[in-house]
């Protein structure tokens, strides 16, 4: 699912996930790490942190728009 610049007219549904990933990623990252620091421990806080910083750097390099 990657824009192409030569189509502008992206759907709607996919510029907001395009939109939204970023601000997603920053907002939910520093609420969960320390939520499951707290409750599970410090290895499974590094895990998670580990996991959800892998999937949101995927998901920001699905949605870039990259120059050809």
């Amino acid at each position: 699912m990657v824009l192409n610049s030569s189509n502008n007219k992206a759907p709607a549904k996919l510029r907001f996930f395009v939109a939204a990933t970023p601000v997603a990623g920053a907002i939910v990252f520093p609420i969960v790490v320390p939520i499951v620091i707290n409750r599970f421990g410090i290895s499974s806080g590094v895990l998670t942190a580990l996991l959800l910083s892998g999937v949101w750097f995927i998901a920001m390099l699905k949605t870039s728009e990259m120059p050809h």
